[in-house]
C-alpha cells in the first residue's frame, strides 16, 4: 500500500472510530487535515451550543481531547503499530467564547519526544507522549488551549 493510500485508510479508520462512539458522533467532528505531527478537526456550532449561544465548554474540551487522541492513533497506524491509546491527564484553559463552528488543531508538544514515540512503543510495548491542542477562531484568535499526556500500550 503506498503512503497516500495508507494515510487515507488511517484517516477513514479514525473517522469511523469517532462515529462509533455515540457521544463523539453527537458532536459531529470532521477531519479537515492530517500531516506529520498535526491534525485539524471541525465541528458545527449548532450541535455543540450551550444556553448562551456559544460553544459548550465540554464540547471544546472533548474535541481537543479526541483530536489529540486521533493524532496519536493515526500516526501509530501509519507507522504500522497497533496500540490501545489512553489519555492519562489533561489541562484545559478557556480563553474566549466561540460563537462560530469549532476548529481544533493539535500537535505534539515536544519534537524529540515525538521522534522517539513509535520506537519506544516498538521496543518497550508502552510509550507516553504529550500533545497540545487549540480551539481556533476565524479572526486568528485562540478560544481554548489544551495540554494532554497520552499513553499507548501495544496490542499483542
Amino acid at each position: 500500500m503506498d503512503e497516500i493510500t495508507h494515510k487515507d485508510a488511517a484517516l477513514a479508520a479514525l473517522a469511523a472510530h469517532f462515529d462509533g462512539m455515540p457521544p463523539v458522533r453527537a458532536m459531529q467532528p470532521r477531519i479537515l487535515e492530517q500531516r506529520h505531527g498535526l491534525l485539524r478537526l471541525h465541528a458545527p456550532l449548532a450541535v455543540n451550543v450551550n444556553d448562551k449561544g456559544c460553544a459548550f465548554g465540554g464540547s471544546l474540551s472533548s474535541l481537543m481531547t479526541i483530536a489529540a487522541w486521533g493524532l496519536v492513533s493515526v500516526e501509530l497506524e501509519q507507522a504500522g503499530l497497533h496500540a490501545d491509546i489512553f489519555v492519562a491527564d489533561s489541562r484545559v484553559r478557556y480563553l474566549k467564547p466561540v460563537f462560530e463552528d469549532i476548529l481544533v488543531e493539535t500537535v505534539f508538544d515536544d519534537a524529540a519526544e515525538h521522534a522517539a514515540f513509535a520506537q519506544t512503543l516498538r521496543h518497550q510495548g508502552r510509550a507516553g507522549i504529550r500533545l497540545q491542542a487549540r480551539t481556533l477562531l476565524t479572526d486568528g484568535g485562540v478560544a481554548a488551549t489544551y495540554v494532554g499526556r497520552y499513553v499507548a500500550i501495544a496490542r499483542s
